[in-house]
């Protein structure tokens, strides 16, 4: 093989790196792009299930004190 027909793989070969190379690079941005919405979607689940469990622990003590409330109503009933 002649040095001027190795240039041209050489050539060619650089080429179809660089090619493989920006192809990598845009299948990177497209990786870190879908890593981000991922994230972002995470967090907003984790702040609605952080507000759904605070109104549910609220509901939890109101529904707790009107059992006690109740409960010494009755036990006053029942002593009478």
């Amino acid at each position: 093989m002649s040095s001027e027909q190795e240039i041209m793989l050489l050539r060619e070969r650089v080429v179809a790196l660089e090619n493989q190379l920006e192809s990598f690079r845009l299948s990177r941005r497209v990786l870190m792009n879908l890593i981000e919405k991922i994230e972002r979607e995470k967090n907003y689940n984790i702040e609605q299930l952080e507000k759904e469990n605070k109104r549910l622990q609220i509901n939890n003590k109101r529904y707790a004190r009107n059992i006690m409330k109740n409960n010494s109503r009755f036990m006053e009933l029942s002593q009478t």
